[in-house]
């Protein structure tokens, strides 16, 4: 059993469900709108948005309650789901957890470092669930090495798209990149000792296409490529570490484990190999992880009703936005610092 501020209790047995809004009405925000209503345990109380015409849109394919302002829907609900414009979060999150709301934000935190690491203070003042929308926390191909020992010392990142004006408000390494920098910090436990990156505005006022490379302190290394103006679309990253070789490739949901042992494998294909040295003979096993056929956004909104009934930490917290954040804003300042060169 759990309670919001104003004293109002839920629990999993409640047939109302958590009382939620969505702040938001763009695609995002209506693939938000689907799958809450989708969820046992939810009650999807409204919407709000300032622009009129996606406010149409959702009232004529969902038939919300449209409030008034952000802060009337904040009144009427125990948690928000803010998919609003990135520039908008820090307001939207404000009002919601001065209300002592429980809050999902989708990713980048906020618009500034500043408005991140305010909010990361505000939710500690409020005492309340707050996650962030890093959904590849959740896609099935990471789940399905999340159990494993993972020690990568080397990594590579490709995150690549075609051209859509929606999400151009912020540089691709807030709006792509991003992604991959979650990822890895979640997997590397180690600070991060040095960053260096370049980038270039090609369609955009900001940033289109750009790679880094981080370095931390234990010695692993990151090499991260993203672009919103490929004519392909991929989203992979590879994994290097002492005797295995991972992949994950996030658009097709699917992973693959090449592991070096000194014996055969009986619950793998494998071939025998001669590395040379005391362990000449050595044994590459192959492994194709079993998936889950599970929707991404779905489960992260799953989990962060599961934190909020059960009074736990959410998979993705607020600080783990803000590192994240953090990162790729250290990442964009070597950007604009190599192009004022």
């Amino acid at each position: 059993m759990a309670a919001d501020s104003s004293g109002s209790s839920f629990s999993s047995t409640d047939s109302a469900g958590l009382r939620v809004g969505v702040i938001g009405a763009g695609h995002l925000g209506r693939i938000h709108m689907k799958l809450l209503r989708e969820l046992e345990g939810i009650s999807l109380v409204g919407f709000f948005d300032p622009d009129p015409s996606a406010c149409a849109v959702v009232e004529r394919e969902f038939g919300l309650t449209l409030y008034a302002s952000a802060d009337a829907l904040c009144e009427a609900c125990q948690a928000l789901v803010i998919v609003s414009s990135t520039p908008a979060h820090f307001a939207n999150a404000q009002a919601a957890l001065t209300r002592g709301r429980h809050v999902f934000i989708e990713k980048p935190l906020a618009a500034t470092l500043d408005e991140a690491r305010a909010l990361v203070d505000l939710v500690h003042e409020a005492g309340v669930v707050a996650q962030v929308g890093h959904v590849e926390r959740f896609n099935p191909a990471y789940l399905a090495l999340k159990g494993r020992t993972l020690q990568p010392m080397f990594i590579e990142a490709h995150r690549l798209a075609g051209f859509n004006p929606r999400g151009t408000e912020v540089p691709v390494v807030m709006d792509l990149m991003i992604h991959d920098i979650d990822l890895i910090l979640s997997m590397v436990d180690s600070p991060v000792r040095s960053v260096s990156a370049s980038g270039v505005a090609v369609i955009s006022d900001s940033p289109d296409i750009a790679n880094a490379r981080i370095e931390f302190v234990n010695g692993c290394v990151a090499n991260l490529t993203a672009s919103r103006i490929s004519l392909k679309t991929m989203r992979k990253m590879r994994l290097f570490q002492r005797d295995a070789y991972m992949t994950m490739d996030f658009a097709e949901k699917k992973c693959e484990v090449f592991r070096l042992s000194d014996k055969e494998t009986a619950d793998a294909p494998f071939v025998e190999v001669n590395t040379g040295g005391k362990f000449a003979r050595r044994y590459i096993a192959f492994e194709q992880p079993a998936t889950l056929p599970v929707n991404a956004i779905q489960e992260e909104l799953r989990a962060f009703r599961q934190a909020i009934v059960s009074g736990t930490e959410p998979p993705v917290t607020v600080w783990d936005g803000f590192r994240a954040q953090e990162v790729a804003q250290q990442i964009l300042d070597r950007i604009n610092l190599n192009l004022s060169l």
